[in-house]
C-alpha cells in the first residue's frame, strides 16, 4: 500500500463551495465538484488505480519535499529541492462571489522554478462520478478538454503567447494526459483546472495568473483581519479558523464535517464514513467558536442554517431534526458502497452517503438550543417565526427525552439510555427557558421546568455509577464516555463538583493515554462494528477545556501543547490519532479544529485571570 500517502501528508485548498486535497508529492488526489458532497473527479486517495488524480512533480530521482501555506491565506505551496534546482507548485482556488452557487470551479496550479533548472512531469487523469463514468479527451495547443456524461474538466495552459512548445503531451489508452515541462530560474507556467466549464481550452498568460493569486491571497488576509483573537496560540488558532472557513459552503452557510469520505478510523477496518455533510452538532459548536473569534457574519450564517432546519421540522425517525443534512439543507443522504474502489490502503468498504442521518440522537437538540442561546446573547436575535419553531421543537423534547436513542457517536449497536443525550435534553429545555425569560417570549414555562428538573434528577440518580464514582455512558453499563466531558461546560454540573472531579479522575484512568483521549472503550461497550479505533482528537481538546475549568491549569496547558505536536506539517488535524501517532479518519475534521479553538479561548481566559501556580515538584501527566 505504499502507493497511498499518509492522510496527514496533505494540504487543503478551496473556494467556499468545494475543496481539494494536495499531497506533499504535488498530487491532487481528492476533489469533488461542483460541491463538497458531489461525486469526485479526482479520488485516488480512496483507490490509487481507479480514483483519478492530477500530479505535478519533478522527474529527478532524488527529491526533498516541503509544504507550507502562504502566511494568513489558503494558498498552498509544495516545494521540491534537488541537486539541480528548486521548484514549487502553488495551488489555490479563486474565491469569486462565493455565496452564489455555481457549477464551475477553478484550481490554479502555478508551476515555478525558483533556482537552477527543473523538469516537471505532469499527469492529468480525471475519473468522473467516482470513476464510474468514461470520458473522452481532446488535446489542443492551448489546453485539454475532458468530457463525460457525468461532467467536464477543461485544462487551460499557463504560458506566454511566444513560448516555444514546452510540453509534448501523450494521451494514454485510458484517456489520461502525460507531459513534461522544463523551467529555468525565475520562470512560471502551469495549469488552470476548470471543472464544469463549457469554455474551450485557452492560453492564460502568467501575468493573469499572478493577478488571480494576488486577489485570492488578499481575500484571505482581509477575511482573517476580522479575527479578534490575540491570545497565546495565534498562528495555530488562525490556521484552524481558515480551515473551518474552507469547509464552509457559502451559499447556505453550512459547514461540512470534513471534505473527505470513507477515510478509515482504523487501517484495514470498516469504520469508514462519508463526512461531506453538515451535522447539527458541528454547526452548533461552530457558532461558539466563530463568535469567540469575532467572526459574526459566519456565525450568523450558521445560525440561519440552524434556524431554517428548526423551522422545517420534518419530523422523521429522528424527531423534528435530522442529525445531519446535505450542505444545502436537503436530507437525502442515502448510503451506498463503491464496490469498485478498494479504499484507502485497502480499508473498505468505501461509503458515500450516510445511513446514520435518520438516527435518533437526543443531544443535537441541546447543542442547537445552546448555540442559538449563545448567539442571542451576542446580538443575533431570534425573530417571531424562529421562536415559534423553537417552541415546537422544545415541546417535542418535553414529550420525547425519556427514551432510548443511538447516542452521539452514531454507533450501530442499538438504542440505549445514553447519559449524554439526557444531559443535552436538559440543556435544550434550560436554554429555551432562559430565552423566553430574557426576551419576554410566550412559552409553557412550568411544563418545560418540570421536565428539565426531571431530567436532572434522573441523570443524577441513574447516570451516576456509585461503584465507579463516575457518570457513565448509559444507564445499563459502567463504561465511561468522553462525550460527558461537556457536562461541566454546559453548566449541568459545576466543574469543581466532587462528582465531576471524580468522573474526570476516572476518565484519566480509563480513556486517557499520554494525554490523548479515546471516545469510549468499544470492547467494553460493543458498538456493532468490528475492529478498534484511535484516540479522538476533539475529545482531547474537550479534555483540555475540562481540566482548565476544574482548576488543573498546568495539566491542561501541557496537554494542549502536547496535542499540538500531533498536527500535520500545516497545522491540520484528521478525526483521530492512531497508537503510532499517525493521523487517521476523515481529514481535515471540522469538529477537531472547533474544539482546538474553544480550548485555546478557555485556556487564554483562565491563564490571564488566575494567578500563576507555584511549582514545587514535577507534574505527573497521564
Amino acid at each position: 500500500m505504499s502507493a497511498y500517502p499518509l492522510i496527514s501528508d496533505h494540504g487543503l485548498v478551496g473556494d467556499l463551495q468545494t475543496a481539494a486535497l494536495v499531497s506533499t508529492d504535488g498530487t491532487i488526489d481528492w476533489f469533488c465538484s461542483p460541491r463538497f458532497d458531489s461525486p469526485s473527479i479526482f479520488g485516488c486517495l480512496l483507490d490509487h488505480e481507479r480514483g483519478g488524480h492530477c500530479r505535478i512533480r519533478p522527474t529527478a530521482p532524488e527529491v526533498t519535499r516541503k509544504q507550507l501555506y502562504i502566511p494568513d491565506t489558503a494558498a498552498l505551496v509544495t516545494r521540491f529541492l534537488t541537486e539541480d534546482g528548486v521548484g514549487e507548485v502553488v495551488d489555490f482556488m479563486p474565491v469569486n462571489d462565493p455565496t452564489t452557487a455555481t457549477d464551475e470551479h477553478w484550481i490554479v496550479r502555478m508551476v515555478r522554478c525558483v533556482r537552477g533548472t527543473m523538469t516537471f512531469a505532469v499527469d492529468i487523469a480525471p475519473r468522473f462520478d467516482y470513476g464510474r463514468a468514461r470520458h473522452e479527451v481532446q488535446v489542443t495547443d492551448s489546453g485539454i478538454a475532458f468530457t463525460s456524461d457525468a461532467g467536464r474538466l477543461t485544462v487551460h495552459l499557463v504560458r506566454e503567447p511566444d513560448d516555444e512548445r514546452l510540453a509534448a503531451a501523450h494521451v494514454s489508452d485510458a484517456g489520461d494526459v502525460h507531459a513534461e515541462i522544463t523551467l529555468t530560474d525565475g520562470e512560471m507556467r502551469g495549469l488552470v483546472l476548470a471543472a464544469g466549464s463549457t469554455e474551450r481550452p485557452r492560453e492564460i498568460r502568467p501575468a493573469e495568473v499572478w493577478e488571480m493569486f494576488e486577489a485570492a491571497t488578499t481575500y484571505w488576509r482581509t477575511w482573517l483581519d476580522g479575527s479578534t483573537y490575540r491570545g497565546r496560540w495565534r498562528e495555530t488558532v488562525q490556521r484552524s479558523a481558515i480551515t473551518l472557513k474552507l469547509m464552509t459552503y457559502a451559499p447556505s452557510g453550512g459547514l461540512v464535517a470534513a471534505p473527505t469520505a470513507s477515510l478509515p478510523e482504523q487501517i484495514g477496518g470498516e469504520r469508514n464514513w462519508d463526512y461531506r455533510y453538515t451535522w447539527v452538532r458541528d454547526a452548533s459548536f461552530s457558532v461558539y467558536s466563530l463568535l469567540g473569534l469575532g467572526f459574526t457574519d459566519e456565525a450568523a450564517a450558521l445560525g440561519r442554517w440552524l434556524r431554517d432546519r428548526v423551522q422545517e421540522q420534518r419530523h422523521g425517525a429522528s424527531g423534528p431534526l435530522n442529525i445531519m443534512y446535505r450542505i444545502d439543507g436537503s436530507s437525502d443522504l442515502s448510503e451506498e458502497v463503491l464496490d469498485h474502489w478498494e479504499g484507502y490502503r485497502g480499508s473498505g468498504p468505501v461509503h458515500i452517503g450516510n445511513g446514520a442521518a435518520d438516527q435518533l440522537q437526543l443531544d443535537i437538540y441541546g447543542e442547537a438550543m445552546d448555540s442559538l442561546y449563545f448567539a442571542d446573547q451576542h446580538g443575533l436575535e431570534i425573530g417571531h417565526e424562529g421562536w415559534l419553531g423553537l417552541g415546537s421543537l422544545l415541546d417535542w423534547v418535553t414529550d420525547n427525552w425519556n427514551q432510548p436513542e443511538e447516542g452521539i457517536w452514531e454507533t450501530r449497536g442499538g438504542r440505549k439510555d445514553f447519559t449524554y443525550g439526557r444531559v443535552m435534553s436538559w440543556v435544550a429545555l434550560d436554554r429555551g427557558i432562559r430565552l423566553a425569560l430574557d426576551n419576554g417570549r410566550p412559552a409553557p414555562l412550568e411544563r418545560w421546568r418540570a421536565e428539565r428538573d426531571a431530567i436532572y434528577t434522573q441523570v443524577m440518580e441513574r447516570g451516576w455509577h456509585p461503584q465507579r464514582q463516575a457518570f457513565v455512558q448509559h444507564y445499563d453499563t459502567d463504561v465511561l464516555d468522553s462525550a460527558l466531558l461537556r457536562m461541566a461546560t454546559t453548566e449541568f454540573i459545576s466543574p469543581t463538583d466532587p462528582r465531576w472531579l471524580s468522573t474526570l479522575a476516572a476518565m484519566d484512568e480509563e480513556l486517557v493515554t499520554d494525554s490523548l483521549v479515546y471516545r469510549y472503550n468499544p470492547e467494553a461497550s460493543p458498538d456493532g462494528l468490528r475492529g478498534s479505533e484511535g484516540t479522538f482528537s476533539l475529545c482531547t481538546f474537550a479534555y483540555v477545556e475540562s481540566l482548565a475549568r476544574a482548576g488543573q491549569l498546568e495539566k491542561a496547558r501541557l496537554t494542549f501543547e502536547k496535542m499540538l505536536t500531533y498536527a500535520n506539517h500545516l497545522g491540520l488535524y484528521s478525526e483521530e490519532i492512531a497508537p503510532t501517532g499517525e493521523q487517521i479518519g476523515n481529514f481535515p475534521q471540522a469538529f477537531t479544529h472547533l474544539a482546538l479553538i474553544d480550548a485555546a479561548l478557555t485556556l487564554d481566559h483562565l491563564l490571564d485571570t488566575q494567578p500563576a501556580p507555584h511549582l514545587e515538584r514535577p507534574m505527573r501527566v497521564t
